[in-house]
C-alpha cells in the first residue's frame, strides 16, 4: 500500500523539527588544490516538496531518503583557479580566480573528478541528486532549507546579481557550512534525469544508471525564485556547456 501524502507531510514536519546533525564548523579538510571539504553526516530526510509549497512542480514528489554513509562535499562551487590546477582549458565567459568555473560539460566535470582522485589518492565524484538536496537542506525541511533562511542573504540570483556570477563564498553559508548551494551557478549532479522511483522510502539512491540528460540543481545568478529551492530540479543534456552551470565535488568514504 502506498504511503498517503498526509503521512509524508507529517514526516517532513517531524524531520524538520528534529535537531539537525551538524558536521561542526571546524570539521573541514582542505586538499592540495585548495578545495575546502565539509563533512556531511549520514541521515534521513524528505526529498522533494509537499503539495502546499509555493512554486512546487509535479515531479518533486516527496519521499523519504536515507543516506547510510557520510561524505565530504566542497564548501563552494569549484573555482576557476581550482579548475585550472588540473584542466588545460577554462571556457568560463567571465574570468576570475575565485569565480565558479562554468561552460563545462558533465563529462568534463567527471574528468576533473577523475584527475583529482588520482592526485589526492581518494575518490572524488559529483554529488548524487539526493546528496545534493540533503546538503542544501542542511537539516531543515523548508523550501530553502532550515527555517528562517532568506534567499537574498544566501544566494546570488536574478534580483541581486546584476546578471553576472560572483566570487564564491560571498553570501551566508548554510548551517552545515556550504556556500552558494542555491544561486550563483547551477550545479551538475551525478544522476541521469528521470522521474523519481515509485517507492516512498529509498536508501542511497543514485538515479538511473544510464542517460544522456543529467540532473542540474540549485538555480543560478540569472534564475528567479521558483528555480532557487532545495527541491527544484531540471534535466540538461550532458554535452551542454552553459555559462551559468558549474559544479561542486564529493569526496567519498567519510563516515
Amino acid at each position: 500500500m502506498r504511503r498517503k501524502p498526509a503521512l509524508l507531510g507529517a514526516l517532513a514536519l517531524a524531520l524538520a523539527a528534529a535537531p539537525a546533525p551538524s558536521p561542526g564548523a571546524d570539521d573541514v579538510l582542505v586538499d592540495s588544490v585548495g578545495i575546502r571539504l565539509v563533512r556531511v553526516p549520514a541521515g534521513t530526510f524528505v526529498m522533494g516538496s509537499p503539495a502546499g509549497d509555493a512554486f512546487r512542480q509535479d515531479e518533486e514528489r516527496p519521499h523519504r531518503v536515507t543516506l547510510t554513509r557520510g561524505f565530504r562535499i566542497s564548501a563552494t562551487e569549484i573555482t576557476q583557479r581550482q579548475w585550472r590546477a588540473l584542466m588545460p582549458h577554462d571556457k568560463s565567459p567571465v574570468a576570475g580566480d575565485d569565480l565558479p568555473v562554468t561552460s563545462l560539460s558533465w563529462r568534463e566535470a567527471r574528468e576533473f573528478c577523475r584527475k583529482l582522485s588520482e592526485k589526492e589518492g581518494a575518490v572524488y565524484r559529483l554529488p548524487t541528486e539526493a546528496e545534493w538536496e540533503y546538503t542544501c537542506r542542511s537539516g531543515g525541511g523548508g523550501p530553502l532549507g532550515p527555517p528562517g533562511t532568506a534567499l537574498d542573504a544566501t544566494a546570488w540570483f536574478a534580483d541581486n546579481s546584476a546578471d553576472v556570477p560572483h566570487a564564491v563564498g560571498g553570501k551566508q553559508p548554510t548551517p552545515w557550512g556550504l556556500f552558494d548551494v542555491l544561486g550563483n551557478v547551477a550545479e551538475w549532479t551525478l544522476d541521469a534525469y528521470a522521474p523519481y522511483p515509485g517507492s516512498d522510502a529509498l536508501e542511497d539512491p543514485t538515479g538511473p544508471g544510464e542517460g544522456a540528460t543529467r540532473v542540474v540543481r540549485g538555480g543560478a545568478f540569472r534564475s528567479f525564485p521558483p528555480a532557487l529551492r532545495c527541491a527544484a530540479r531540471t534535466g540538461t543534456p550532458e554535452s551542454y556547456q552553459l555559462p551559468h552551470v558549474g559544479f561542486r565535488v564529493v569526496r567519498a568514504g567519510e563516515r
